[in-house]
């Protein structure tokens, strides 16, 4: 210990005798003028009678007299001045010699209790070397302290840093920066070995060389068997699967484990020392404070939180924390324990998304089906008119605009099916580089000269099971997004290859399943999507584009055809660099069983002859979509009885005496739905012909049939012609 006090207090003159004080040379100069001034008045006086030849006797006297006793005034004054001077300097001198003996007396206290503190106290310089050391360090070593700080000695000398393994590099420990706390091991002269706490820190005043202080306590000796359980707890604690962090009643780190430190990127010399909340996201740090403060007040664990750390804040974890207490009650601090959650919190925002499209699909979806419900009306009663107005008619030009408009409105409807996963598709086995060759030239077409089209294709590409004329809509939304994404021009590249997928792979997006995929890529080289963009681009009616430039199903028909096919669409993109999206398909392997689907009825020309005879039974809740197709089919020769629901309709078969030729019914209706009508119906006529319409695809009613149902499909919206060449082409049959 360093201390400067001797500097501060000194006597302020020298007591030798080699010179007269400066006050007695003083006083012999006023002696001397007290003598000389009146015998100088004196003589002058007397020269200046004997001058003037006059008595000067009185006169000198009385003079002289005069002189004389202001003379000895002024030596009565100086003389108890002087004497004044000389008490307060004397009294000044005593006061010092007694603040003096009272600086040694507490410097000498000072050093009693530092060298006999329950702590090791030690210097050191910068090359490490022991400078000073206190009696219970020199104690503990079994040696004393001129020992320790003869120069021979340094501080790797005395004591080393824990090792929780065997297999952990022995280190030094540096004396050039500061040690908030640390393990060590205290290696005595007679081959003592203590476990202790070691903390340090470093001192520089300006001008001077740097050199390190460190106090070291709850020394404690240990025998093989001790050193070996400290040495498996240590073990123990570094090697937990969970992370590890004691922390004591002030938040701060003392302690970590080899997982944490791992978690956080980071070593522990940085990291102990520091408040725990450092390592905390600023948005969790008040809650994490509240349950350290709550686990310091009541014993028992805490409810368990969820925190974001790290240095970027992209690690989730799951906080809880437990109270440790030391010996006797006395308070040792909080462990906290964190379980890493990132893969399985990403997992669950991904999964609340998918829930979230899937909603969104559903009201969409709902949303389609009574759309398509008045569309088919319109467009149905438009027909009737039609027929009553022909080419050359005033109203036939408002005809076709009412029905060119219902059927844009029907367009954008299969757009939301597209999405919600509900249109009908028509899947068959293609090969994709012939759907794309055949695609070139509209694409070209579509992007413009200033865009640079590339297509690159895998040898031996597997084929897939897909509806073609929707496949070719997913390829037409990207290259079109695509486009308006490269404004200046670019490149545009879309490549297929095969992809076998397993879980080992960690490249590939999460949520895609193993197996065999057949993978397109569309890149481009545009403006790319900002990460904040690109879990909503899929939703339906959300576009980044302009006001009237776009209606925001693109992506989301995109992303529901894809779906709906049985595969995965992902998008990679960072602003400026572009985007490309990667669709999965499944890779289509024909069973060996295969079963002969369904065909779908073919489209009817205009100029077909569709009237037709027998009696027809039309079921649909929707009044609009029931009047306009009894009419239709009225007109074309059939007879036509209607019901509003699935209990109707057998009430009617029930009390009707001829024969039913035909059922045309809506899938779904309140009560009874299209397919438990059927069931009932074919229950006591297996060979019943049927006509299912519905605004919803044919895959969600398809698995509700049996697989040997024959039952024709007709989706809405339709027309009368639709209508007429379908049933048609049914009761012929």
């Amino acid at each position: 210990m360093r201390l400067s006090a001797d500097k501060a207090m000194k006597p302020s003159k020298d007591t030798g005798q080699s010179a007269p004080p400066v006050q007695d040379r003083a006083w012999l100069w006023i002696l001397g003028l007290a003598i000389a001034i009146p015998s100088v008045v004196y003589f002058a006086i007397r020269a200046a009678a004997v001058s003037h030849n006059s008595d000067i006797t009185a006169l000198s006297v009385t003079v002289t007299v005069v002189l004389l006793g202001a003379v000895s005034a002024i030596l009565l004054y100086r003389a108890g001045e002087q004497a004044a001077v000389s008490q307060a300097e004397q009294e000044a001198a005593t006061a010092n010699a007694e603040l003096l003996t009272r600086i040694s007396a507490e410097r000498d206290r000072f050093a009693a209790l530092v060298d006999h503190m329950p702590a090791g106290c030690i210097e050191t310089d910068q090359e490490g070397r022991l400078i000073y050391a206190n009696q219970t360090l020199a104690d503990w070593l079994g040696c004393g302290p001129s020992e320790l700080t003869d120069g021979s000695r340094r501080l790797d000398d005395i004591l080393t840093p824990f090792k929780a393994s065997d297999d952990e590099e022995s280190a030094s420990i540096d004396t050039s920066s500061d040690i908030v706390e640390l393990e060590v091991v205290l290696l005595g002269v007679g081959g003592e070995v203590l476990h202790a706490q070691f903390s340090q820190t470093l001192v520089q005043a300006p001008g001077e060389p740097a050199y390190a202080r460190a106090v070291i306590w709850n020394a404690k000796p240990v025998d093989d068997d001790q050193l070996d359980d400290v040495t498996g707890f240590k073990r123990l604690f570094e090697a937990s699967p969970i992370s590890l962090v004691l922390v004591g009643g002030d938040g701060r780190i003392i302690e970590t484990s080899r997982t944490f430190r791992s978690l956080i990127s980071d070593s522990e010399t940085t990291v102990q020392g520091q408040p725990f909340i450092e390592v905390v996201d600023e948005a969790n740090r008040g809650s994490v404070e509240q349950l350290i403060a709550q686990t310091l007040e009541q014993a028992g664990h805490q409810p368990a939180i969820n925190v974001r750390i790290g240095p970027l804040g992209d690690t989730i974890a799951t906080l809880s924390a437990s109270r440790l207490d030391g010996v006797n009650g006395e308070q040792a601090g909080v462990m906290l324990h964190l379980a890493d959650t990132t893969e399985q919190k990403n997992l669950e925002l991904q999964f609340a998304q998918s829930q979230k499209m899937q909603a969104v699909g559903q009201l969409a979806g709902g949303i389609a089906h009574d759309f398509n419900n008045l569309l088919t009306a319109m467009i149905g009663f438009c027909d009737l008119l039609l027929l009553r107005h022909q080419a050359g008619d005033p109203s036939f030009a408002d005809l076709m605009q009412i029905k060119q408009n219902a059927n844009r409105a029907a367009s954008l409807v299969r757009q939301l099916l597209a999405f919600s996963r509900r249109q009908t598709l028509q899947p068959k086995v293609l090969a994709l580089t012939d759907v794309l060759a055949d695609l070139t030239n509209l694409l070209r077409r579509l992007i413009g000269e200033n865009i640079e089209l590339n297509m690159v294709h895998s040898r031996n590409l597997g084929l897939v099971k897909v509806d073609q004329g929707q496949m070719e809509q997913v390829i037409i939304n990207l290259a079109v997004n695509a486009r308006d994404a490269m404004a200046g021009g670019g490149k545009l590249t879309i490549r297929t290859s095969n992809l076998t997928h397993d879980a080992k792979d960690k490249t590939r997006p999460k949520l895609l399943a193993p197996g065999d995929y057949v993978l397109i890529e569309v890149g481009d080289s545009g403006t790319g999507i900002e990460k904040d963009l690109q879990g909503k681009i899929f939703e339906p009616f959300f576009s980044t584009k302009e006001v009237g430039a776009g209606t925001g199903l693109g992506l989301s028909t995109v992303y529901g055809i894809v779906k709906q096919t049985g595969g995965y669409v992902f998008v990679e993109s960072e602003p400026g660099e572009g985007a490309n999206f990667s669709i999965y398909l499944p890779r289509y392997i024909a069973p060996p069983d295969a079963v002969a689907e369904i065909p779908a009825p073919a489209k009817t020309p205009a100029t077909q002859d569709l009237t037709g005879k027998g009696t027809i039974l039309l079921v649909e809740d929707e009044d609009g979509v029931r009047v306009f197709g009894a009419r239709a089919l009225r007109n074309k020769g059939y007879t036509v009885i209607e019901a509003n629901s699935g209990e109707a309709a057998l009430a009617v078969m029930d009390s009707f005496d001829g024969d039913i030729d035909l059922l045309i019914t809506d899938v779904v209706m309140p009560q009874m739905d299209g397919a438990t009508l059927i069931e009932r119906v074919r229950a006591d006529h297996p060979d019943f012909k049927v006509i299912l319409i519905s605004g919803y695809a044919e895959d969600s009613f398809r698995e509700r049939l049996a697989a040997t149902e024959d039952v024709t499909f007709l989706p809405k919206p339709f027309s009368l012609i639709q209508l007429a060449g379908v049933v048609k082409t049914v009761i012929e049959a």
